[in-house]
C-alpha cells in the first residue's frame, strides 16, 4: 500500500507544470539560450521604436499656463551688467576679487540676502573605505594649499513673499572670474534679469537661491563645495577658513567693510529651505548656422541617476512650444553614419510593409532618420548612465536627491550684435521664468513621473518597464545553462559523459560526486577574491609620487599577475582534477556552471546599483561565459561548430579584456593616433574619483569572468 502511494505521488510530481517546464529548459538549454540571447539583442534594437512621447505627469506644474512677465527693461539691466563685467576684464589687477564684489553689489541692489562662500579646490582621491559613502566625492584639500587657491562663490537669496521658507529653487550660473568671457557674462546677466523680476512678483511661494559659482577650478567643484556646506551646518567658526591662514582673501571683506554698498554682504553662511529643484544654465559661444537658437539638456548624474522626467518635460515643452528653441540631447554621432544601423532600419521598414499588407492597422516602424537618430541618442544615454560620471555640475545636486539639469544655450547669430543679444536674453529669460513658475506651483517634490528611463530624443523616452525586458532576455540563459551543466543534461558540452558511470553505483562514488562542485567553487571564489584585491591596488600605487599613467598601469598589471600567482600557490592549482575518471571529464563543466552562476548574481546586483552598466555588461559577459569551452575537446564538436566556437572564444577573449575593449573603442572613435597604455589608467582614475559603481563592476564581476573563461579554455580535464 505504501509503495502504491509512493508511485502515485511521484507520478503527480512528474506532471507538475513548473517541473516539466524546468526539465524542458534544462534539456534544451543550448536552443533556449540562443533564442533568449537573440531575442534580447532584438529587444535592444527595437527600443527606439518602442519609445513613447514624453508627457507632464504632475498636473500642478501647468507649464505655459501663464504669460511671461520678463520685460525688455530687465534685459537692458542685464546688458548693463555684462558691460560692467567685461569692463573689469580690461583692467589689469584684482579682477578675480572685483568680479564677485560686482555681482554681490548688484544682488544686494535687488534686495537679496548676499554672502560670499569661500572654498578650497579639493583633489579627488581613491579610498576604498569611502567608495559609496560619498565623502570621497568632495576629495581632500592639498597639504600645501593656501588662500591664493581659494574660490569665491557669490550667493543671493530671495525670500518668497507667499512662502514659509521651507522650500527653495536654486539657479546656478558658472563663470570664471579670472578670465571671464562674453558667454559667461551673459549667463550671469541672464540670472540677474530673472532675479530682478522675481523680486517684484507676488506669486512666488518658494525661496530663490542664485549661486554665481566660481568655476576657475571646475564647475562641479564649486557647486559641490557649496552644497556640502549647505547640507552640513557648522557651529561657531569650525566651517570657516582660518582668518590667519587667508590674508589674501580677507581683503575681500576689508573692501566690504569700507564701502557702504558692500555692508549688505554678509560674512555668515545663509540658507534657504529644502531644495525642490535646481537649474544650471550657461550660455556658450557655439555659433551654428540654424534657423533657431539651440538648447542642449544634460541630465545624467553619478551612477546613472537621472532627475525626474517631469523636469525635463517642462523644459522641453516651454522651450519648443513657447520660445521656439531647438532642443537637443547628447548622441553618439559616429552611429549616425553606421551602415549596420541603417540596415536594421531597412529591415524594420520591410517588416512594417509586410505587416501593413496583412492588416493596415498594424504599424510599428518609424522613419529611418528618426530610428537612426533615436538609436544614437539611446546609445549615448545608456553610455553616460553606465559610465557613472555626471555630465555637468547638476550631478552635485543629484547626490543630495535634488532634481537638477544643466541647460547649455547657444545662439544662432553672433552675440556681439546688441539687438540680437537683447532678443536672445529675452527669449531664454522667459524660458527660465516659465520653468521656475512651474516648479513654484508644486506642493511636494517631483514624484509623479519616471526616475528610471533612457532618452531617445528630448521628447521621447524608454521607461524601465520596457528596457528591463531586454536585460532579462540577455541574462536568463545563465541560470538555465548553469543548471544544465551541473546536471550534465545539456547541449553545450556534447563531449561530456552524460551516461551513467558504473563506478558511481557504489555509495562512496556517489558521495564524492555530490561534492564535486567544491573545487570549482573554491577556484571561482579565489578568482573573485583576486578581483577584489586588484581593485584595491590603485590605492597603493596612487600613493607613490612621480608615477606617470603608463608606469602606473604597468605596475598595476605586474602586481595583479603576481597576486594571482601567489593566490594559486596558497590555494592550489585551478586545474586540479579529482581521481575519478568521470570527475576529471566533468570538472571543467562544473567550474563553468559555478562561474555562470556567479556572473548571474553579479549582473543581478549590478542592475540594482546601475542598470545601464548591467545592461551593457550583459552584452559582453553572457556570450563570453556561455561560449567558454576547453580547446582540448573542441575537435569533438564537428568542424563547423568547432571553428565557430574557437573564433567566438578568441573574439571574446580579446574584447572581453577591459583594456582591450577600451583600446578598440578609442581606435573606432578617434583613430590610432594618441592611443597608449596609460589611457586605461586615466580612464579608471576618473571612475574611482567619482565613485562610479562601474569601477567595482569591472573588477568584481567582469574581470573574474574573463579570467575564469580563460581557465576553462585551457582546462586539461
Amino acid at each position: 500500500m505504501a509503495e502504491g502511494d509512493k508511485d502515485t505521488q511521484s507520478q503527480k510530481m512528474k506532471h507538475r507544470p513548473i517541473v516539466r517546464i524546468g526539465i524542458f529548459l534544462i534539456s534544451h538549454s543550448f536552443f533556449v539560450s540562443v533564442v533568449c540571447f537573440t531575442a534580447g539583442i532584438v529587444a535592444l534594437l527595437l527600443l527606439p521604436v518602442l519609445a513613447k512621447n514624453t508627457y507632464v505627469s504632475e498636473n500642478a506644474l501647468m507649464p505655459g499656463s501663464a504669460n511671461p512677465m520678463l520685460s525688455s527693461q530687465d534685459v537692458a539691466e542685464a546688458d548693463r551688467l555684462v558691460k560692467d563685467m567685461l569692463g573689469l576684464k580690461e583692467k589689469s589687477g584684482e579682477v578675480g576679487k572685483k568680479t564677485p564684489n560686482l555681482i554681490a553689489r548688484n544682488m544686494a541692489d535687488l534686495g537679496a540676502e548676499v554672502y560670499h562662500h569661500k572654498f578650497h579646490p579639493q583633489i579627488n582621491y581613491f579610498h576604498p573605505l569611502d567608495f559609496f559613502s560619498g565623502s570621497s566625492k568632495s576629495g581632500k584639500i592639498p597639504e600645501n594649499s593656501s588662500c591664493a587657491v581659494c574660490g569665491i562663490n557669490t550667493v543671493g537669496i530671495i525670500r518668497a513673499p507667499r512662502g514659509d521658507g521651507k522650500e527653495a529653487i536654486v539657479l546656478v550660473t558658472p563663470y570664471n572670474p579670472m578670465e571671464i568671457e562674453l558667454s559667461e557674462a551673459l549667463s550671469v546677466a541672464l540670472a540677474y534679469s530673472i532675479i530682478s523680476l522675481l523680486t517684484r512678483v507676488t506669486w512666488l511661494a518658494k525661496d530663490i537661491v542664485w549661486l554665481a559659482a566660481d568655476s576657475r577650478y571646475g564647475e562641479y567643484v564649486s557647486v559641490a563645495a557649496w552644497l556640502r556646506d549647505y547640507h552640513t551646518p557648522a557651529f561657531g567658526d569650525l566651517g570657516k577658513l582660518d582668518a590667519g591662514m587667508c590674508p589674501e582673501i580677507n581683503t575681500l571683506h576689508e573692501q566690504n567693510a569700507n564701502a557702504a554698498t558692500d555692508r549688505r554682504v554678509n560674512t555668515d553662511f545663509s540658507r534657504a529651505g529644502t531644495m525642490a529643484a535646481a537649474l544650471v544654465f550657461k550660455v556658450v559661444n557655439e555659433h551654428e548656422e540654424t534657423e533657431k537658437d539651440a538648447l542642449t539638456i544634460f541630465a545624467e548624474a553619478s551612477n546613472g541617476q537621472m532627475p525626474n522626467l517631469d523636469l525635463i518635460n517642462i523644459v522641453n515643452y516651454l522651450a519648443v512650444h513657447r520660445q521656439g528653441l531647438r532642443v537637443k540631447v547628447e548622441k553618439i554621432y559616429a552611429l549616425l553614419n553606421s551602415v549596420w544601423l541603417k540596415a536594421v532600419g531597412d529591415i524594420l521598414h520591410f517588416i512594417d510593409k509586410v505587416a501593413r499588407s496583412i492588416n493596415p492597422q498594424w504599424k510599428f516602424a518609424i522613419p529611418l532618420e528618426d530610428y537612426i537618430e533615436g538609436a544614437a541618442t539611446l546609445a549615448s544615454s545608456m553610455y553616460h548612465q553606465a559610465l557613472g560620471l555626471p555630465t555637468g555640475s547638476h550631478g552635485a545636486f543629484r547626490d543630495y536627491q535634488v532634481d537638477a539639469v544643466t541647460l547649455k544655450i547657444s545662439s544662432r547669430v553672433s552675440l556681439l550684435n546688441k539687438s540680437a543679444r537683447y532678443e536672445f536674453l529675452l527669449r531664454i529669460g522667459r524660458l527660465i521664468e516659465g520653468v521656475i513658475r512651474s516648479i513654484n506651483n508644486l506642493l511636494e517634490k517631483f514624484h509623479q513621473s519616471f526616475f528610471l528611463y533612457f532618452l531617445t530624443s528630448p521628447s521621447k523616452f524608454v521607461s524601465v518597464g520596457v528596457y528591463t525586458i531586454a536585460f532579462v532576455l540577455l541574462v536568463v540563459p545563465l541560470p538555465i545553462v548553469a543548471a544544465a551543466l551541473y546536471s550534465g543534461d545539456n547541449g553545450w558540452d556534447s563531449d561530456s559523459t552524460n551516461k551513467t558511470n558504473p563506478a558511481s553505483k557504489n555509495g562512496l562514488s556517489t558521495t564524492i560526486e555530490s561534492w564535486r562542485w567544491l573545487h570549482a567553487a573554491k577556484v571561482v571564489f579565489i578568482v573573485h577574491l583576486w578581483g577584489a584585491i586588484v581593485s584595491l591596488l590603485p590605492y597603493l600605487i596612487s600613493r607613490l609620487h612621480g608615477m606617470t599613467p603608463t608606469t602606473s598601469m604597468l605596475s598595476w598589471v605586474s602586481l595583479s599577475i603576481c597576486t594571482l600567482l601567489i593566490l594559486y600557490q596558497i590555494s592550489g592549482s585551478p586545474y586540479l582534477c579529482s581521481g575519478m575518471p568521470q570527475s576529471q571529464h566533468r570538472q571543467w563543466a562544473i567550474m563553468k556552471a559555478v562561474m555562470i552562476a556567479a556572473a548571474a548574481i553579479g549582473l543581478g546586483i549590478m542592475s540594482i546599483i546601475n542598470f545601464a552598466t548591467a545592461q551593457i555588461g550583459a552584452l559582453m559577459v553572457v556570450p563570453m561565459c556561455l561560449m567558454a569551452h576547453p580547446l582540448k575537446y573542441v575537435h569533438r564538436l564537428g568542424r563547423l561548430r568547432a571553428l565557430s566556437l574557437m573564433a567566438c572564444n578568441l573574439f571574446f577573449g580579446f574584447v572581453g579584456f577591459p583594456p582591450a575593449a577600451l583600446l578598440v573603442t578609442r581606435v573606432w572613435s578617434e583613430g590610432c593616433n594618441g592611443v597608449n597604455l596609460g589611457d586605461f589608467w586615466i580612464w579608471l582614475e576618473s571612475l574611482w574619483a567619482w565613485n562610479s559603481a562601474t569601477y567595482l563592476y569591472l573588477f568584481l564581476v567582469h574581470l573574474p569572468c574573463w579570467v575564469l573563461s580563460l581557465h576553462i579554455l585551457f582546462h586539461p580535464c
